[in-house]
């Protein structure tokens, strides 16, 4: 077919079919500003910070996931109707007609923004990736622990129990320190690295798909009694559908925070200590963190990585957060850069 034009005014609207992924732009002379989305999306995460929650997609996706729940995991002690491979299978088939609800909502959206003026493309496409990125609110909410541990060990574990899933009530304040430093870096993946990934190979429509994934892992995924609520097999769909979803950019994750951090125990030290964690995923760059702090890390009764450190002190906080600002801004490079390569 007829490969189609920009327009004469320079505006760089398309005409003609349908855009259905970067590749049907590549090679457009205007398509280069494109590959700046990451970089706008992390500019206006930082200045901006998170929307309303009334225009929050993610918020949106969590209220799904809320509702579908109370249906979906049976209730503890009522009479069982469903069988456990039927809840599994009802909650899977779930998880996967709203993925493609979202994923086929957000393609539509970036095919109907890739027709448009390449200016106001490339800044819908920042602007509308934002709320799938959420590096400043983690950075200043594992700030946030740290001050409150200056003023008492109940104030550190208030502000604990905003990142973390996990009881908080007997921490230490060593061991909230450094569940503040692992929720920041495992987060580094699920909140930056990951849905630039997706971004990159697929769009809106990947990094939509990825923090669905990741939401509805959260919600779901953690076997267990939550809510009055059994989650042993309604929620077996959700967490492995997120690890397979972050499976590779855990492992980019982890090689960020080490290479530029300088540590050189080397990959196979990484392998090791990521090992130690039942995550098959979660455990690389809380290990990356580890060495590049040379700090213990642990979950007690569970797993200590890099059993060699020193417990971690105040400075190893901010060092922590500067290690993941560091590596959000190589993430959205690389992003940028492997768009550049598609898009050129």
């Amino acid at each position: 077919s007829e490969r189609p034009e920009c327009d004469p005014a320079g505006s760089g609207r398309r005409e003609g079919r349908a855009v259905i992924a970067w590749w049907s732009v590549a090679g457009e002379p205007w398509a280069v500003l494109l590959a700046c989305a990451p970089a706008l999306a992390i500019a206006i995460d930082r200045l901006l910070g998170e929307p309303p929650l009334r225009w929050h997609p993610v918020a949106w996706m969590g209220r799904w996931l809320a509702w579908a729940g109370e249906r979906l995991a049976p209730r503890v002690g009522a009479p069982r109707v469903l069988s456990d491979a039927r809840v599994f299978w009802f909650a899977a088939l779930s998880w996967c007609a709203a993925a493609a609800a979202f994923f086929a909502v957000a393609w539509l959206f970036q095919d109907w923004v890739l027709t448009q003026p390449v200016w106001l493309a490339a800044l819908a496409l920042g602007l509308f990736l934002k709320p799938l990125l959420a590096w400043a609110m983690l950075h200043d909410e594992v700030l946030a622990v740290e001050r409150a541990l200056g003023e008492s060990l109940d104030a550190g574990r208030a502000q604990l129990a905003r990142l973390v899933s996990r009881d908080v009530s007997a921490l230490s304040a060593h061991q909230v320190r450094e569940s503040a430093i692992e929720s920041l870096a495992e987060n580094l993946n699920d909140s930056v690295v990951a849905p630039l990934f997706w971004f990159v190979l697929l769009g809106l429509p990947g990094a939509v798909l990825f923090r669905f994934a990741n939401t509805a892992d959260a919600m779901w995924g953690y076997p267990g009694v939550r809510g009055g609520r059994d989650w042993a097999w309604a929620g077996k769909w959700a967490a492995r559908a997120d690890d397979v979803l972050a499976w590779v950019p855990a492992r980019i994750t982890a090689a960020l925070i080490a290479l530029p951090a300088g540590h050189t125990a080397g990959p196979g030290r990484l392998w090791v200590e990521a090992a130690r964690t039942p995550s098959p995923n979660g455990g690389w760059p809380m290990a990356a963190m580890a060495l590049a702090l040379r700090v213990q890390l642990r979950k007690p009764g569970i797993y200590t990585l890099n059993p060699e450190g020193r417990t971690p002190e105040p400075a190893d906080t901010l060092r922590a957060c500067a290690i993941g600002s560091r590596t959000v801004g190589v993430a959205t490079l690389l992003a940028c850069g492997a768009l550049l390569g598609v898009l050129v």
